[in-house]
């Protein structure tokens, strides 16, 4: 992905503003066990949980991740990518569908942590770890709640998962979103990612398959090399 680069859906061009949905999947709530019950958030959350994406994660398909130095692995997390086509501003239930232009697949890699709460803008916002596949015009797309996923490294199947089953299908996630924010035409809303998010290390190839969208290819992931 590149920020105002070229789509065939309207709006035609991407915005640049990525954000990213996390907790959507219920075995990742499931799997933070009693922490979401502490202080200070004392219960689950009850708002989406999002995050930035910004220009300097961007990498289109076919061009490659990179760890930062000192990194062994990045997590690679699979999620069904919604393009804004309208401006979009307290959704209903009705229309939220209305204001989705096209789908995508798309690859969000970041370092491995366990805070969802408070997501870190260190470990999230490193130097190319976002890509996004070609875009699909949402009239030709399948019903977007049901799509299964899969996730190859070096031709290794290491995750198959689906958008069935989240906390919030797409529809809700953009009346969610969208009560306490507005969207952007050209802006991109990842729907969730799936749980249990495989490791990619440097040489390592990465495939990204969502049920009726094109796939997302990224060539051997490259570490970052430090100078003196």
């Amino acid at each position: 992905m590149q920020a105002g680069q070229s789509i065939d859906v309207a709006p035609y061009r991407l915005s640049g503003t990525v954000y990213g949905t996390l907790v959507n999947h219920p075995a990742t709530l499931a799997a933070l066990g009693d922490v979401v019950h502490q202080a200070p958030y004392k219960a689950p959350p009850k708002a989406p949980v999002l995050y930035l994406k910004p220009r300097n994660t961007f990498i289109a398909d076919g061009q490659a991740a990179l760890l930062p130095a000192g990194v062994p692995a990045l997590e690679a997390g699979v999620s069904l990518a919604l393009v804004i086509g309208r401006t979009a501003c307290r959704l209903s239930l009705d229309d939220a569908l209305e204001a989705v232009a096209g789908y995508a697949a798309a690859l969000d890699c970041c370092v491995p942590h366990s805070s969802f709460y408070r997501p870190s803008v260190r470990l999230r916002a490193i130097d190319r770890s976002f890509a996004l596949g070609p875009v699909v015009d949402a009239r030709r797309a399948s019903a977007p709640d049901g799509l299964a996923t899969l996730l190859q490294i070096d031709g290794r199947t290491v995750q198959a998962g689906s958008t069935a089953g989240m906390i919030r299908g797409v529809a809700q996630l953009l009346v969610d979103v969208t009560d306490f924010m507005t969207l952007q035409p050209g802006d991109v809303l990842l729907h969730g990612l799936q749980p249990a998010a495989p490791l990619l290390r440097a040489g390592q190839t990465v495939t990204v398959e969502i049920q009726g969208l094109p796939p997302l290819s990224l060539p051997e992931a490259s570490a970052e090399q430090v100078t003196a």
